[in-house]
C-alpha cells in the first residue's frame, strides 16, 4: 500500500513530500542562517541602520556592559568624508580595563571590532593605545588605531577574528596601555556572527591533509586555533558587501590594489548561460557565487604568460604562521576538460601546487557533473618567519607545461588569508610604521654638483611648462606609433623575433625572463629599445604647442626639481594632482603617474580633468572614475564614441591600467614601464577581437547607445554584454579615435599634432 498524506481534500505521496522538503531544504540552506548576531553600536542611538542596510542597536544600559568597569561615551569631533555615519561617529572610552560579557551558544564566532581614530571627549588620538583579549587570546597588543590607519592610508579599520567560545559567555576585554602615560582604550561597533567551522583543516571537501608550504609536515586546526582575517579578496570582480555575503556578513574586497607590477592579467566574468554549481560536499556559504562568477587569469597570449607570473603581494606580521584559503571555478565556456589549463601555485616563493587543474578538482569533488562551473577551494598553511616587523607574502601563478596543456594559463576567483595564533594564544603584532614625512626644503639653498643654477633652474621652468602640453601628445602618439607598428608588422617576417612588447627586465618591477637591470631615473636617455620608442622632435613639440603658446598648456608641470632636492611648497594643477603629494608634501616618480593615469581616463571619457558643472560627487574625473569602476559601471561614462568600437576586453585593461596609476597610495601604482606594458596588452586584446570578427559595432558587449549620465539609480552590477572570454593568441592592437577617425586604421603620418591638440581644447568630446 503506497503511503499518503492527506491535505485537504487532495492525497499527496510521501515521497513527493521528502522531495518537496528537501527543495525547500536546499533553498533555504544556500546562505548560512547565524544563532548569534549581534551588532553593537557602542555608545551610539538605540537603533541605527548602516551604509548596508544593517541594524545596530546601542550598548547604552546593556546588559552586556561590565557593573564594575568604567567608561564614557563620546561623539567623533571630526568626520573624515569616506567614514559611515553607523558605527564610527559614536565610541565607548575606557581610561581603565573594561569588559563585555555577552551570552552566547558555545561555538565559533566572527567577532569584529570596528575602530575610527578620532578625537573623542577632547582626547588626542595618538594616545589611544591598548590591548584586547578574548578568553586566552590576545587579539590586539598596544594596539595604536590612529598608528596603524596613517600607515595603511584608511581613514577606519575593522578587525575580524574568528574564535572559538567553549562556555556560555564571551568576553571582550580591553585595557589602556601601561606604557603610555595618556593611555585610553576605545571602540565604535562591536560585532558577533556565530559560524560553521568552515575553516577547520579537517573541514575540506576532499579530506586532504593541510599541509605546511615548503615542507612535509601536516598543521592542524580546530578549536583551539584562533584565526584573524588579514584579506578577502574577490579576485576580477568588485566588493561585496557583508549583507551580499552568504550569511556570515564578510567583506570581499576586489584584488586590484594587491596585484604585482604591470602584470594584472585579465579579469572576466562568467557567461549568462554558467551555472555556479556547488560540488555535493561544499556548502554554498563557504564563498558567494559572486566570488566564483568572476576571475582573473593571465591573458590569451601564451608566449607572453610563459614569461611572467600573475602575482599578488600582501604585507603580514613576521613570525607568524599563515592559513592561505583559494578559490576557484572555471567559468569559461571553452574549458571544460581535464588538462585544458594547467599552473603552478608559489605562496612566499615557495612551491605549495604543481599542476593545478580546476576542472580535474572539480569532477573529483563532483564525478556526476561537468568540470566547469564547479567552486572549489584549496588551503594552504605557510610559516613567515621572524625577521622586520612586516614582510611581504607574495601568492603567485605560472602556467605548467609539462603535460602540454590547450592553454598556457593560470585562473583564480578569490583568496582569504588568516593570522593563526600563536602557541601562547597571541594574535597581535607590531603597529605598522607610516611612511616618513619629508621636511620642508628651502631649494635655494640646494648645492648644484656643477654648471650654473640659474641655467638649470631656467631649464626646469621650460620643462614644467612644455610637459603639461606635451603630455597628452605622447600619450596619442603612442597609440598612433604603436596601432601603425602592430598593423605594419603583420607582413613581417618570422624571423624578426618575437613582439617588442614582450614583458622583458626592462619594465622595472615586472616579472620577467630576462636579468638586466635598467636604470630608470638619472639620465635624459631612453633605455627603451627603439621600437618602442617615439622620438618627438622639436619641430613636434614646437608646432604641436604652437610655438609653446601658452594657451596650449594643459597644467603646470609641478614643483622645481633640483637634483636630489625638490620644493615642497604644492604646485601643479587641481585634477591631475597626487592627492598623497597634496597630503604629504612630497613628491615622487609616480606623482607623474598619477597625473598620467587622469590623462588616460580623459582619453576613455572625453572629459576634462575638473568640470565644476556636473553634480558634486562627478566633478573630479579622478574620483567619479574610480567610484564607476569599483561599482562596475565604468562603461556607463565611456565615450559614447568608442560605444561599440572598443572591444570589452580591451576596455577593462586600459580601465585596470588607468586604475593603478590613480590609486591613492604611491606604493601601489606602476611605474612607467609597466603602464608602458599593460597599455601594449590592450592594443593587443582589442587588434585581437577585431581579427576575430567581435570588433566591429553590434558585436561588442558594449553597445552603442545614447549617453545618459549615471544618475545612481541604475542597478551598479549591471553590465551590459560583458563576455570576457579571452582565447585569441594573435599579434593585434587598439583602435582609438581622433576627430571621429580610427587610429588604428591609417598611419601617424596623416594627423597633425594640430589635428591631435585639437580635441584637447574641446571638453565636450565628440
Amino acid at each position: 500500500m503506497r503511503n499518503t498524506e492527506k491535505f485537504g481534500l487532495v492525497s499527496i505521496p510521501i515521497s513527493i513530500i521528502f522531495c518537496l522538503a528537501f527543495t525547500i531544504h536546499v533553498t533555504l540552506a544556500d546562505n548560512y542562517l547565524p544563532t548569534e548576531k549581534i551588532l553593537l553600536s557602542c555608545g551610539g542611538p538605540p537603533v541605527t541602520t548602516d551604509t548596508d542596510g544593517r541594524k545596530w542597536t546601542t550598548d547604552v544600559g546593556s546588559k552586556y556592559l561590565s557593573a564594575s568597569g568604567n567608561s564614557k561615551i563620546s561623539i567623533a569631533a571630526t568626520q573624515d568624508p569616506s567614514v559611515p555615519e553607523v558605527p564610527y561617529m559614536n565610541a565607548r572610552v575606557f581610561n581603565s580595563n573594561f569588559t563585555y560579557s555577552i551570552p552566547v551558544v558555545a561555538g565559533r564566532k566572527f567577532v569584529r571590532l570596528y575602530f575610527y581614530p578620532a578625537s573623542y571627549a577632547g582626547l588626542n588620538p595618538s594616545d589611544g593605545v591598548f590591548s584586547v583579549t578574548v578568553g586566552p587570546y590576545t587579539l590586539l597588543n598596544n594596539f595604536s588605531a590612529a598608528q596603524t590607519a596613517e600607515a595603511i592610508n584608511f581613514a577606519f579599520l575593522v578587525k575580524e577574528y574568528s574564535i572559538n567560545v567553549d562556555g556560555a559567555t564571551l568576553d571582550i576585554s580591553f585595557a589602556p596601555s601601561t606604557k603610555v602615560p595618556k593611555a585610553y582604550a576605545f571602540v565604535n561597533g562591536i560585532e558577533i556572527v556565530s559560524m560553521p567551522d568552515i575553516y577547520n583543516s579537517s573541514y575540506t571537501p576532499t579530506g586532504d591533509v593541510l599541509m605546511i608550504v615548503g615542507q612535509s609536515s601536516p598543521f592542524t586546526i580546530d578549536n583551539t586555533t584562533a584565526l584573524e582575517n588579514v584579506y578577502r579578496l574577490n579576485v576580477g570582480g568588485n566588493d561585496i558587501s557583508p549583507s551580499q555575503d552568504t550569511g556570515l556578513y564578510r567583506s570581499w574586497s576586489d584584488d586590484f590594489a594587491y596585484l604585482y607590477g604591470a602584470a594584472l592579467g585579465v579579469s572576466y566574468s562568467a557567461d549568462q548561460s554558467m551555472k555556479i554549481q556547488y560540488p555535493p560536499g561544499m556548502p554554498s556559504y563557504v564563498a558567494p557565487q559572486d566570488v566564483y562568477a568572476t576571475a582573473r587569469s593571465m591573458g590569451p597570449n601564451p608566449q607572453i604568460n610563459i614569461n611572467y607570473n600573475l602575482t599578488w603581494i600582501f604585507s603580514v606580521d613576521s613570525g607568524f604562521s599563515y592559513l592561505v584559503r583559494l578559490h576557484f571555478c572555471e567559468i569559461q565556456s571553452n574549458i571544460t576538460l581535464v588538462n585544458q589549463r594547467l599552473f603552478d601555485i608559489f605562496l612566499y616563493n615557495q612551491t605549495a601546487e604543481t599542476g593545478a587543474d580546476v576542472v580535474a578538482w572539480a569532477r573529483n569533488e563532483n564525478p556526476a557533473g561537468n568540470g566547469d562551473g564547479v567552486p572549489v577551494y584549496r588551503d594552504y598553511l605557510v610559516l613567515v618567519p621572524s625577521g622586520s616587523p612586516q614582510q611581504d607574502l607574495w601568492l603567485a601563478l605560472h602556467p605548467n607545461q609539462s603535460l602540454l596543456p590547450n592553454y598556457y594559463d593560470a585562473i583564480l576567483n578569490g583568496i582569504e588569508i588568516f593570522k593563526v595564533n600563536e602557541t601562547n594564544g597571541n594574535l597581535a603584532g607590531p603597529n605598522p610604521i607610516p611612511a616618513p614625512k619629508q621636511d620642508v626644503i628651502d631649494p635655494t639653498r640646494a648645492r648644484t654638483s656643477s654648471g650654473d643654477r640659474k641655467t638649470k633652474n631656467h631649464k626646469a621652468i621650460i620643462i614644467g611648462g612644455v610637459s603639461g602640453g606635451i603630455f597628452l601628445a605622447l600619450v596619442i602618439g603612442f597609440f598612433l606609433f604603436a596601432a601603425s607598428r602592430h598593423r605594419h608588422g603583420k607582413d613581417s617576417s618570422a624571423s624578426e623575433g618575437p613582439s617588442g612588447w614582450l614583458p622583458l627586465s626592462l619594465y622595472g618591477n615586472s616579472h620577467s625572463a630576462g636579468s638586466a637591470k635598467t636604470n630608470t631615473t638619472g639620465s635624459y636617455a631612453s633605455s627603451l629599445p627603439s621600437n618602442l620608442c617615439r622620438h618627438f622632435s622639436f619641430a613636434e613639440i614646437k608646432a604641436a604647442t604652437k610655438n609653446f603658446d601658452e594657451a596650449q598648456i594643459l597644467g603646470v608641470g609641478g614643483p622645481t626639481l633640483d637634483n636630489t632636492h625638490v620644493s615642497t611648497v604644492v604646485k601643479g594643477s587641481f585634477g591631475y594632482l597626487d592627492p598623497e603629494y597634496f597630503r604629504r608634501q612630497q613628491l615622487t616618480e609616480k606623482s607623474d603617474v598619477y597625473s598620467f593615469g587622469v590623462v588616460l581616463f580623459e582619453i576613455l571619457c572625453a572629459r576634462p580633468a575638473l568640470n565644476p558643472t556636473l553634480a558634486k560627487e562627478q566633478v573630479s574625473l579622478a574620483e567619479w572614475a574610480a567610484h564607476c569602476h569599483k561599482k562596475g559601471i565604468l562603461d556607463q561614462i565611456l565615450d559614447p564614441y568608442l560605444k561599440g568600437k572598443i572591444a570589452p576586453e580591451c576596455f577593462k585593461k586600459f580601465a585596470e591600467t588607468a586604475m593603478k596609476c590613480v590609486a591613492d597610495q604611491s606604493i601601489e601604482r606602476p611605474s612607467m614601464g609597466d603602464v608602458l606594458w599593460n597599455l601594449e596588452f590592450a592594443l593587443q586584446l582589442q587588434e585581437s577581437a577585431e581579427e576575430s570578427g567581435e570588433g566591429s559595432i553590434g558585436g561588442m558587449g558594449i553597445e552603442e547607445e545614447p549617453f545618459v549620465p549615471y544618475k545612481g539609480k541604475k542597478d551598479p552590477d549591471a553590465l551590459p554584454g560583458f563576455d570576457s572570454n579571452v582565447t585569441d593568441s594573435r599579434s593585434s592592437g587598439m583602435s582609438m579615435s581622433i576627430g571621429g577617425r580610427s587610429l588604428a586604421s591609417e598611419d601617424s603620418d596623416g594627423l597633425t599634432p594640430s589635428a591631435v591638440f585639437s580635441q584637447i581644447m574641446n571638453p565636450k568630446g565628440r
